[in-house]
């Protein structure tokens, strides 16, 4: 399965294994277990809460494996989806499969969202400032912070990451400090607040 929301912000980089070419042919071989959730491409599926993940910077993806790794993420009994990665990433070797899979993941061009959300993007982009810092005026992230790209993803997971770090299901570990960072982020705008914020970030595609 596909690497779909820390430990890397602590380890500054992924250990170096295969040079650059041979870890995106192995990469492209382990994506193989990522396909039934995220998709041959990495569009993601609604269906099963599993985001796009095409064109995310290896940074990132490598970071957000390790996450599930150290189980940072897919703790909370309640998260499903997190939990069915989690279980895919712990089958993974730490050094070399996940760097591997981060170099792949980042080679695949990025999807074009539909959207499926219908807040006010006027209003959303007054409200888009609390996430400047970390996500960038573009929303293309921003890898000082190890923070994702926000653009080239379906607002659905947008939502329901939101949802998750106010729930505490995500960014609740005091080692993840990507999540600690995120988690009082989320809580500063209200429902219609987030709806629009998404809607201003699909504007931004």
């Amino acid at each position: 399965m596909r690497l779909g929301t820390g430990l890397m912000a602590l380890l500054g980089t992924v250990a170096c294994g295969a040079a650059p070419s041979q870890g995106v042919a192995r990469g492209e071989a382990i994506f193989d277990t990522c396909v039934p959730c995220h998709g041959a491409a990495g569009e993601g599926n609604l269906a099963l809460g599993a985001p796009a993940i095409a064109g995310l910077p290896e940074y990132y993806v490598a970071a957000q494996l390790q996450s599930f790794q150290a189980n940072w993420r897919g703790a909370h009994p309640f998260d499903t989806v997190g939990i069915r990665m989690k279980s895919m990433v712990q089958a993974l070797d730490l050094e070399g499969d996940l760097e591997s899979v981060a170099q792949y993941v980042a080679t695949l061009p990025g999807v074009d969202p539909a959207t499926t959300l219908h807040g006010d993007p006027e209003a959303g982009r007054a409200s888009y400032q609390v996430c400047v810092a970390c996500h960038g005026p573009d929303g293309k992230g921003v890898e000082a912070v190890r923070s994702p790209p926000l653009v080239g993803q379906h607002d659905w997971y947008l939502l329901a990451q939101f949802q998750k770090f106010r729930k505490g299901w995500r960014g609740a570990d005091p080692q993840d400090a990507f999540g600690q960072t995120m988690r009082p982020n989320s809580m500063l705008l209200d429902d219609e607040q987030v709806t629009d914020v998404i809607a201003y970030i699909q504007t931004l595609q």
